[in-house]
């Protein structure tokens, strides 16, 4: 398995400085960006639109991190691709042809992702694991960082990585929600090999980014 790759949500830093705080979490040893993009319709919450991340993308040469949580989704594929997305992920929730949807992120040259909410059960996966390039986890409800873990998640963790060890696949097994010190570890244990970090990261400002990161790896 890979070592554990941690992917520093933006959606959690300080949005007056948000250049700076992608290159801060850049420096302080992040490997992807994860971009939140919430509708206040398929989640209970509005974050920002393609703009605002094509503006930050030059600031880092880190992989964006793309998590498409609106619906209908289809429609801004090609925005967010075009705004310097490498990874796109989305919900099979969020239209009415999900490996359509794969298809069309795959057609645009980047990586696809499939999220599964906490409800969302493994076996959604049955007839995409092979298309799939990530598999993203939910262990909150999605719309709000500062969620606390659902441990019930662990249990589709591991199911999930034994699908994805079966398909021979280099497939990454990313976790987002409630992620901090101690949930880190117990994802890593049932096989997660990436991790999405809001709160955990971006407390006690940029000098203490570096130590953060390195806690979520085991390394605190």
């Amino acid at each position: 398995m890979n070592p554990v790759r941690i992917a520093p949500s933006i959606l959690s830093a300080d949005f007056a400085k948000l250049g700076e705080e992608v290159r801060a979490i850049d420096a302080a040893g992040a490997d992807w960006i994860h971009v939140d993009i919430m509708d206040g319709h398929f989640v209970p919450n509005i974050s920002f639109g393609p703009s605002v991340m094509k503006a930050i993308r030059p600031l880092t040469d880190k992989p964006f991190d793309v998590h498409l949580m609106i619906s209908p989704v289809d429609l801004y594929l090609d925005a967010f691709a075009e705004a310097g997305a490498d990874c796109i992920t989305v919900h099979p929730e969020a239209g009415p042809h999900v490996h359509r949807t794969i298809q069309h992120i795959k057609g645009l040259g980047k990586r696809a992702g499939i999220v599964l909410n906490p409800a969302t059960p493994a076996k959604m996966l049955d007839y995409l694991i092979d298309m799939v390039d990530l598999v993203l986890v939910m262990s909150v409800n999605p719309g709000f960082g500062g969620q606390h873990f659902i441990d019930s998640q662990l249990k589709k963790i591991a199911a999930i990585r034994r699908m994805i060890d079966q398909t021979g696949r280099a497939i990454d097994l990313e976790v987002d929600g409630g992620v901090d010190a101690d949930s880190a570890r117990r994802c890593i244990e049932a096989g997660a090999d990436a991790l999405v970090a809001g709160t955990a990261v971006f407390r006690g400002g940029p000098a203490a980014y570096a130590a953060n990161i390195a806690a979520l790896r085991g390394n605190g």
